[in-house]
C-alpha cells in the first residue's frame, strides 16, 4: 500500500495496554479518499483500539500511522484534522445546536460570522435548520446523532471516524440513519471508518469491510466478496448465518461431512485433507434434485415465518442445518446444489 493512495494509512501498528496482551498486533490498513471502511469482530477485538490509534488518543508501541501522507507521530488529536462521532454524540448539554456544531471553528480561531455561516451550512444538508436554537435535551436521538455528524463535518476534516454512531438508536431510526451518513460521506468525498458490531450495518454501508480478531486482521474485502468468499470458519461463522461442519477431502468432486458424502464443484483442495465445510441457508433448496445428488432427507424440527421468507431448521441423522427460504411449501426433503458446497481450510490461515 501506498500513502500517496490512502488518506489513512496503517503500516504494521500494534499497541496493547499496559500488563496485557489485548489490543491490536501488526495491523496494516488504507482507506482511500470518498471511500467508507467499516470495521467489525466481536467485543474486545480491537476496533476501538484501531479507532483511537488512529485519532491519537493513544500512541502505537510499533509501526506508522499517516494520515495525508504525513507520519501522524507526535501529533497530538486536535491537529490530526479527523471527525470524530461517539457512540453517546458527547453533545454539550448547555450549548444550542448551532452552538454544538460551531464549537470545532472556535477551537480553530475561525471568526464569529464564518463559524455561523459553516455550521448553518452543514445543519441545513443534514436537516436541522429549524432546530439551531434548541439543546440537545430537546431533540430526538436521531437529531443528536445529525448534530454529532455536522459537528464532525463542519471544519471540513480529511477523515472521518464513526464509533458505533447507531447503537443508541431504534431499528428502524438505524436504517434511516445508515443511509443519511453514507449520503453524507459520499457528498464529502472523505475517508471514513466505521466501527460497528452491527454485520448488517456493515455489509449495507460500506465500500471495504474490515473483520477483526484477537487483535488482528482476519479479512478485508468487499461485503459481497466477504459473504461469499471468507477467508476462514471464524469470518463464515461471524459473517451472516452460516451451516459449517468440519470434514475430508474424498477426491476433486466431493467431501465427506456429518451429512454424509457431498459433492461439490471442483476445488483445489487435496484428497483425505481435512476441511471446514460452508454452505449458507439460503442455499438450501427445497425437494429433492432432479439427479438426486445432495438430496437429503429428514425433519423441520424449528420453523420461524419472517413475512418474506421462512428460517427453518432441518434435522438429517442427528446433523441440524439452517435454511432460509421463500418456498411455504411443506418440507420433507431438501438439496444442495455442488456449487453452494464451500470448502474453507481448516485453519485460521488464508484459503488456498
Amino acid at each position: 500500500m501506498s500513502a500517496s493512495d490512502h488518506t489513512i494509512l496503517l503500516e504494521n501498528v500494534t499497541f496493547t495496554y499496559p500488563g496485557t496482551d489485548i489490543g491490536v498486533h501488526d495491523v496494516s490498513l488504507g482507506i482511500r479518499a470518498g471511500e467508507l471502511l467499516a470495521v467489525i469482530g466481536p467485543s474486545g477485538c480491537g476496533k476501538s483500539t484501531l479507532l483511537k490509534i488512529i485519532a491519537g488518543f493513544v500512541q502505537p508501541s510499533r509501526g506508522r500511522v499517516i494520515i495525508a501522507g504525513k507520519d501522524a507521530a507526535g501529533i497530538p488529536p486536535r491537529e490530526r484534522n479527523i471527525g470524530i462521532v461517539f457512540q453517546s454524540y458527547s453533545l454539550f448539554p448547555h450549548m444550542t445546536v448551532l452552538e454544538n456544531v460551531a464549537y470545532p471553528l472556535k477551537l480553530r480561531g475561525r471568526p464569529v460570522a464564518e463559524r455561523r455561516a459553516n455550521a448553518l451550512d452543514i445543519l441545513g444538508r443534514v436537516g436541522l435548520k429549524d432546530h439551531i436554537d434548541k439543546l440537545p435535551a430537546q431533540l430526538s436521538g436521531g437529531q443528536q446523532q445529525r448534530v454529532a455528524l455536522a459537528r464532525a463535518l463542519v471544519f471540513d476534516p480529511q477523515a472521518l471516524l464513526l464509533d458505533e454512531p447507531l447503537s443508541a438508536l431504534d431499528a428502524a431510526l438505524r436504517v434511516e440513519m445508515r443511509d443519511e451518513i453514507r449520503r453524507l460521506q459520499r457528498a464529502h468525498h472523505i475517508a471514513t471508518m466505521h466501527i460497528t458490531h452491527d454485520q448488517e450495518e456493515a455489509l449495507s454501508m460500506a465500500d471495504r469491510v474490515a473483520v477483526m480478531r484477537d487483535g488482528r486482521l482476519v479479512q478485508v474485502d468487499a461485503p459481497k466478496a466477504l459473504y461469499a468468499q471468507p477467508a476462514n470458519r471464524a469470518v463464515a461463522s461471524f459473517i451472516g448465518h452460516a451451516n459449517l461442519w468440519r470434514g475430508r477431502v474424498v477426491d476433486g468432486t466431493s467431501v465427506e461431512t456429518p451429512l454424509g458424502i457431498l459433492k461439490t464443484a471442483p476445488h483445489g483442495f487435496a484428497a483425505g485433507e481435512p476441511i471446514v465445510v460452508l454452505v449458507r441457508p439460503e442455499k438450501l433448496a427445497i425437494g429433492s434434485a432432479a439427479d438426486g445428488v445432495n438430496t437429503l432427507t429428514g425433519k423441520v424440527t424449528r420453523d420461524r415465518f419472517l413475512g418474506s421468507f421462512r428460517r427453518f431448521d432441518f434435522e438429517v441423522g442427528g446433523t441440524k442445518l439452517l435454511g432460509e427460504t421463500g418456498n411455504m411449501a411443506e418440507i420433507r426433503s431438501i438439496h444442495i446444489l455442488p456449487e453452494a458446497v464451500q470448502l474453507l481450510a481448516d485453519h485460521d490461515g488464508k484459503r488456498p
